[in-house]
């Protein structure tokens, strides 16, 4: 905060900021004629939408005293946007203006007697912000008075023509507002100063407890150790100390330093000439170690040098910085060092820098590379490289045919190069692609050499993305034009220009006059996969990742002519997409280095790792993942079967999530936690380190363990003693299936398919839960006789069923026996091959309630005995964490361990809580992982609040409310889903029974149409169960859930007026298409902020009526005012028209 003077003496605490589309009505109250006569006249909303940069000061009742927004171009249309810097060049004195040092002002607002210093304190701030900019120009053809304070800030551009452009020139510079600090060589007369800052802005031990270690640094100064300060008007704000020993050997162990040569630099001599003071032992070993940092083709390019050239002699190309610290009020200027110390090591090429992993990104860093550490490395540091060219100013131009020998140069080691010359050759040839689509490739260029190139093409599906993905959430779409969209086809860059990567997209949106980029990421077995980008982190590090959108499921026959678009509806291979636009070019990113592991590919992990990946303002550079069976969307099977389904992620949705390209996934499973250490240890020997670890693996069927009673005496179960906790540790016989992700389903079903189905043996399936009736269907799918497939089914828990609606299970068990389905029930398992070496299974053998079931067998799927994995089990309790039947945490995740957290259904909340009945594993896995991530976000983004702390014994455990999904193909062929609320378990009380019964039932099982709703005391859809033969729009029928029975269709008046004879047709009907629409739930929420605000008022008003009377009065019926009725009229024609691409076969106004 700063405090500002008007013209009057009044004075004011200011706060600058982003703009925001909300500031768009207080900025235009804010114009005036004077600031029309300069700037013309201005769409507010269209401006802050297109803007590269906008801000607006506010005072502390956030009311907006003033405004500015910042473009890369001149204002109007003076100059074509893409020819500005030779135009500004010709006709005046504007030489050093480059577009990377320069912006222009488009439009400036603020409250008259404020202006001067509004203005002055924005340019202060725009000038801290951007630490390249060096100047910000006012270039309009416009050429109206200046009575906003710009005189004061602003100087004339000197003329170089005569008669010049008529228009306004203006240029403000740097150092009149935020000039670079001064950098010297660092005296002892500098040490308090330096120990000020270093005591406000570091906790190093080195520092604090050796007070004189810096003075002693400062005298030791010589060639390879130097020490220097900047400073501010004489006092020293910062220290560096830079030096020539750089361990390079441990740096090459722990990162992947290929692309910069090792830290090398290669000088050539003659065979029979050793270099001078060489030590050749030395240069051998430099030369091992290059090769271990190369790939093979730069390995063999050495190589073929080394034959026909001569030998090299390898020469360190860095140097270190081991001490950095500054001022916060100067921390932005951190980059002025980098000019100083790169001229102390004239010979050295790269800077390098070490933090700590859990070190938050400072300024300093962000004009750094970060390198990426080597698999297995366990250091907790992160290395950091800037090589010189960065202090060089950058040029982005179209791409000429003279550029291909250096473009071919630098994409000859890529994969898809060919792809990319491809491309540009047809940029040359005809500026379109093989499908006509406009090209345009641009190049990046230093100092005469091509470091980089872009490729884009216009984007040809932007309704198909606009109607797929939230592209809205970041994005006015209305004011951008069709042309305006296009997709990066290839990028390529330079190591060493990788610190352009922001501007270098800047640049190519303002020369080829698009305002957003899309980057589709495929799939890596998709064959769209054709664009060579090199590096993907360097795109994704600048773009924001978006969401995909719920899709409506449309009955586009029934529809006919009012169906959307086959643009939008047309089916095309899923992708993941991120944007980059005008105004997000300029917008930093917060870099987060911590290690967060995930262990167990479940819903909740996923689902905690999804929230993560799709932080626009946040870049995780170290998530991990260990699964067993590697990532799940690597499998590409939806018809696989087998198992049930929470609906939770199909093979679209992982191609449509960002989550391969930012995750690292181990195969393996946890076998052990080094707490001591953060180390988690993998059953393949890997070792992977922590900073957060996250704990969601879930239950798992557990291979059963047989009792190994003597049948031969007739046992029944009630003779058995109670079951042991032991588990089965003998061999698991080859024809032993047991079921718990696509990867063991997959190898079940190539087996089958291979050794079992034209055979005649039995198949057995031992489980009881809804995950055997799915294994029945598909067996029978594959072709296998009813007659030969064995269901055994455990003993149940009293009043527990597979299925809550007893309807279904009625028709299911009836399709099993017209199957033929031999159905066993209140078995346990006793032996396998009577007691025998049990590989290969032949024969299995059950205790029941009477006679012992002996079944020969030829294959064997175990879906029983759910519960912790022995190997996640051991790895928790051999690290001391809390383990009572399940990982015990607290309310906010946490385990005895800050650093271990635990989530789904693996987890049970601590007994301090008192709610044994309460466990993440009644809820919906998807909404705890989601709010495990809400919980950990506060430690890594400074813009949220962390939650409060309190004891354990205060809090209270989260409840969550979104559904409980189950589905699944049944035996017969019946598509199968059930939603209901969350319930807990072991209720003390008797349940309570409903006033009415709210069931909503049409349709038979026996026909397979079967569809039932429940709704609960409030009249919300609480329960909904499908059978049908047909398949299931599963995504619009989730959206019923939680909605009031009016808003679809007055469906329970209907429904009891026989109005409603088959839910299914109801539901395909037209009108209910809008509660299907992603963003319905946003549209109920602004009606009832309507009507809430008018039910507040109606009932003060007769408060005071009553208040007013001796005898109170009964409260008449509230009816809404026309006022609100109009309010709502006003919202839902809002609703329908802005989403119309989705919903034409509603009705607005304008459209007859």
């Amino acid at each position: 905060m700063r405090t500002i003077t008007s013209t009057s003496g009044q004075m004011e605490t200011v706060v600058i900021r982003r703009s925001e589309s909300a500031d768009a009505q207080g900025i235009a109250s804010l114009i005036s004629p004077s600031a029309l006569e300069i700037f013309g006249k201005v769409n507010v909303i269209h401006l802050l939408e297109k803007a590269n940069l906008a801000v607006t000061l506010t005072n502390e009742k956030d009311d907006i005293l003033a405004h500015a927004s910042f473009f890369d171009h001149p204002v109007g249309d003076l100059v074509d946007q893409a020819q500005w810097e030779p135009f500004l060049k010709k006709h005046f004195r504007a030489e050093k203006c480059t577009p990377l040092n320069t912006l222009f002002i488009h439009l400036f607002v603020a409250e008259p007697s404020f202006a001067t210093e509004c203005l002055k304190e924005i340019m202060r701030a725009v000038f801290n912000a951007i630490a390249e900019l060096e100047y910000i120009c006012l270039v309009s053809p416009n050429t109206g008075g200046s009575e906003l304070g710009l005189d004061e800030v602003f100087e004339p551009l000197e003329q170089l023509t005569e008669p010049g452009p008529q228009c306004l020139a203006l240029i403000c510079h740097r150092e009149d507002h935020y000039p670079r600090l001064h950098v010297r060589p660092a005296t002892v007369e500098d040490y308090d100063d330096i120990m000020r800052v270093f005591a406000e802005r570091t906790k190093l031990l080195t520092v604090i407890d050796r007070p004189f270690l810096l003075a002693e640094l400062i005298e030791a100064q010589n060639d390879e150790n130097c020490t220097a300060v900047c400073e501010s008007d004489g006092v020293a704000v910062g220290f560096v100390n830079v030096t020539t020993r750089v361990d390079v050997k441990r740096l090459r162990e722990n990162f992947e330093l290929g692309p910069f040569d090792g830290l090398y630099k290669r000088q050539e001599t003659r065979r029979d000439k050793p270099a001078a003071g060489s030590d050749t032992k030395e240069e051998d070993e430099d030369e091992e170690a290059l090769k271990q940092t190369q790939t093979p083709d730069t390995q063999q390019q050495e190589e073929t040098r080394s034959t026909t050239a001569g030998s090299f002699v390898r020469k360190l190309n860095a140097f270190c910085i081991q001490f950095f610290v500054i001022d916060k009020n100067y921390e932005m200027r951190s980059l002025d060092f980098l000019p100083y110390v790169f001229e102390l090591f004239p010979d050295r090429d790269f800077c390098v820098i070490t933090v700590p992993t859990l070190s938050p990104e400072f300024p300093l860093l962000q004009n750094f590379l970060r390198v990426p550490q080597r698999p297995g490395s366990s250091l907790t540091r992160e290395l950091y490289v800037f090589h010189r060219t960065g202090l060089r100013s950058v040029k982005v131009r179209p791409a000429v045919e003279s550029d291909l020998p250096a473009v071919c140069d630098l994409v000859k080691s890529l994969r898809l190069n060919k792809s990319l010359l491809q491309d540009l050759d047809l940029f040359y040839e005809t500026r379109r692609d093989l499908d006509g689509v406009p090209l345009q490739a641009f190049v990046a260029q230093v100092d005469g050499q091509v470091g980089g190139i872009l490729i884009i093409r216009d984007e040809q599906d932007i309704e198909y993305i606009r109607a797929h993905y939230n592209i809205e959430n970041f994005i006015y779409f209305s004011h951008h034009r069709y042309e305006e969209h296009a997709q990066i086809r290839h990028f390529v860059l330079k190591p060493s220009f990788q610190h352009f990567t922001k501007h270098l997209f800047k640049e190519v949106l303002r020369l080829a006059h698009k305002s957003c980029l899309y980057h589709r990421i495929y799939p890596p077995d998709q064959s769209q996969e054709n664009s060579c980008i090199h590096h993907l982190d360097l795109v994704l590090n600048c773009a924001v990742p978006v969401r995909p959108r719920r899709q409506i499921i449309f009955p586009l026959e029934e529809l006919g002519n009012s169906a959307p678009s086959r643009r939008i509806t047309e089916d095309q291979a899923p992708f993941a997409l991120s944007l980059i636009s005008r105004k997000l070019t300029m917008e930093p990113k917060v870099t987060v280095n911590a290690r967060i592991v995930v262990v167990g590919a479940s819903d909740t992990g996923l689902s905690f790792l999804e929230v993560l990946c799709f932080c626009p303002h946040l870049r995780f550079n170290k998530l991990t993942l260990i699964s067993t069976h590697g990532y799940p969307g690597d499998y590409h099977h939806e018809d696989v079967g087998f198992l049930s389904t929470s609906h939770a992620y199909s093979s679209r949705d992982f191609a449509r999530l960002p989550l391969h390209s930012c995750i690292s996934v181990i195969t393996g499973k946890m076998v052990g936690i080094n707490r001591k250490s953060k180390l988690v240890l993998v059953s393949d020997g890997v070792k992977v380190p922590y900073d957060h670890l996250i704990l969601c693996t879930g239950l798992q069927y557990q291979v059963p363990r047989p009792t190994g009673v003597d049948l031969s005496q007739s046992i029944t179960n009630s003779q058995l003693q109670s079951p042991s906790a032991h588990r089965y540790t003998g061999p698991v016989p080859s024809n032993l299936f047991t079921l718990n992700d696509l990867h063991d389903c997959l190898a079940a079903r190539r087996w089958l398919l291979a050794n079992f189905v034209e055979l005649e043996d039995n198949a057995v399936v031992y489980g009881n839960s809804i995950d055997v009736y799915t294994t029945v269907e598909t067996l029978l799918s594959l072709g296998i006789r009813g007659s030969r497939i064995h269901l055994v089914l455990p003993p149940r828990k009293p009043n527990k069923s597979c299925f809550s609606d007893p309807d279904v299970e009625k028709a299911v068990t009836s399709t099993m026996e017209k199957a033929e389905v031999q159905v066993h029930h209140d078995c346990l398992l006793a032996q396998m091959n009577n007691g025998e070496h049990p590989d290969p299974l032949s024969s299995v053998s059950f205790t029941t309630d009477s006679e012992p079931l002996h079944l020969q067998c030829g294959v064997f799927i175990n879906l029983s005995n759910k519960g912790v994995d022995y190997d996640a089990f051991s790895s928790i309790n051999n690290s001391f964490l809390v383990f009572d039947s399940r990982l015990v945490i607290d309310a906010s995740f946490h385990t005895s361990d800050p650093t271990i957290c635990g989530a789904g259904p693996l987890t049970k909340f601590s007994r301090c809580y008192y709610t044994e009945e309460w466990s993440h594993g009644h809820f919906n896995s998807k909404e705890v992982g989601q709010d495990l991530a809400a919980v950990l976000l506060p430690l890594f983004d400074l813009t949220l609040e962390p939650a409060d702390v309190s004891p354990p014994e205060m809090d209270l455990i989260p409840l969550y409310k979104q559904a409980k999904i189950q589905g699944g193909k049944l035996p017969g062929g019946f598509n199968y889903l059930h939603v209901t609320k969350p319930s807990a378990t072991q209720l003390t009380g008797p349940p309570v029974k409903p006033l009415q019964d709210r069931g909503i039932v049409t349709g038979r099982v026996e026909t397979g149409n079967y569809f039932c709703l429940h709704l609960d005391g409030h009249e919300l859809v609480e329960t909904l169960t499908c059978l049908s033969l047909k398949p299931l729009p599963v995504s619009n029928y989730l959206s019923l859930y939680g909605k009031h029975q009016q808003l679809l269709g007055q469906l329970q008046s209907r429904y009891h007026q026989c109005l409603i004879h088959d839910l299914y047709s109801f539901f395909r009907q037209s009108w209910s298409l809008a509660v299907y629409h992603d963003r319905f739930s946003d549209f109920e929420q602004e009606l009832q902020q309507i009507t809430s605000t008018h039910w507040k008022d109606d009932e003060s008003s007769q408060q005071e009526t009553t208040e007013d009377d001796e005898e109170p009065k009964v409260l008449q019926p509230v009816v809404l005012q026309e006022e609100n009725r109009e309010a709502l009229r006003s919202s839902t024609v809002k609703y329908l028209t802005y989403n119309r691409n989705l919903l034409p076969m509603f009705g607005y106004p304008g459209q007859l």
